[in-house]
């Protein structure tokens, strides 16, 4: 049986990993065949939003480990513990998490780093050739974990598009239920809520896209 780890960045779209996003890849996951096991870094996230008033919660903080354990049901490990051999791919949910914990796109767009243990984690999987698919905003570190003209999508926003190709990287524009592939680096994205009006929307893409990065595998 294939294991694939999913990345995840807290719990709740504006400050950590985006619900819907992460439960369908679990389930697309799981009704292909795979198993998973989840993964977070253990760090603070960038700060803390109220969900219910979009507000951010000055004074609140949290971590990134412990708020996606909520997520994988308590069933988690930090990114340092990774032991790539045991894994086939990688899937990386959205949400602003991806684009605040993972890295700090969110803050600084196309001048952004990719925080340290996630480089380290990803890029276990880009050195050993295996396939990684980006969901909703996470398609953003491609450019800076593949290097130049690395394919991917994070839909038709032309501000985020316009970022992604100062990075280096080579936007495609894509619609809800399509999947952008370079196959060359087994590297597959897919916009979902980027566009997605539903949880239905969302799940097409993630759907094809959990199939695509198991068949690269």
């Amino acid at each position: 049986m294939k294991k694939f780890a999913v990345l995840l960045s807290g719990a709740g779209v504006f400050d950590g990993s985006e619900l819907h996003e992460a439960v369908l890849t679990l389930l697309s996951l799981t009704q292909a065949g795979v198993s998973y096991q989840c993964f977070a870094p253990n760090i603070e996230q960038m700060h803390v939003v109220n969900h219910l008033t979009g507000e951010v919660a000055v004074g609140e903080h949290r971590n990134v480990l412990v708020e996606s354990a909520r997520i994988a049901r308590g069933d988690i490990k930090a990114t340092d513990e990774l032991d790539i051999q045991a894994f086939d791919g990688l899937v990386i949910p959205g949400g602003f998490g991806a684009a605040k914990n993972l890295c700090n796109f969110a803050v600084v767009g196309s001048e952004c780093e990719v925080a340290p243990s996630v480089q380290t984690f990803i890029g276990e999987f880009v050195e050993a050739n295996k396939p990684v698919g980006f969901i909703c905003i996470s398609p953003v570190m491609i450019p800076k974990l593949y290097g130049e003209k690395a394919k991917g999508t994070i839909g038709h926003d032309s501000e985020t598009a316009h970022a992604f190709n100062l990075m280096g990287g080579e936007h495609v524009d894509a619609n809800v239920e399509q999947i952008v592939v370079d196959e060359g680096r087994k590297l597959v994205s897919t916009p979902a809520y980027m566009l997605a009006e539903n949880i239905a929307q969302a799940h097409i893409g993630i759907d094809k896209l959990v199939k695509k990065v198991i068949e690269l595998a």
